[in-house]
């Protein structure tokens, strides 16, 4: 599943790959802000999120938590070996995504 899920990413526009501290974990980036962190050897997977759907998520599945040393308002962490659908993972990249293309000043957003 995690491959699945890297390469789901890195289909995304302007998606890149970067390992800011060694080979774990994996971060995914578009224009140069991280969306998506992979955490291979430990099985999880941090992503953005909006602060109420984060708190909703958490309490609605156990293997969504808050984001591991990320921001705990604005990320969750997902546990890659339970529970959770991979379409739905994918749901929550596409949301993390956008938050971050959101983000990004209007002329680095149409360039990418």
């Amino acid at each position: 599943m995690k491959n699945n899920l890297i390469e789901y990413c890195l289909n995304k526009k302007g998606a890149r790959k970067d390992y800011p501290s060694g080979p774990d974990p994996i971060a995914i980036k578009i224009a140069g802000k991280i969306f998506a962190l992979f955490f291979e050897k430990k099985g999880y997977l941090v992503l953005k999120c909006d602060p109420v759907i984060a708190e909703n998520l958490r309490e609605q599945h156990k293997d969504v938590r808050p984001g591991y040393h990320m921001n705990k308002q604005h990320w969750n962490t997902i546990i890659l070996e339970g529970s959770l659908p991979e379409s739905f993972i994918f749901e929550m990249i596409d949301q993390s995504y956008d938050l971050v293309v959101k983000s990004l000043p209007k002329s680095i957003r149409e360039s990418v």
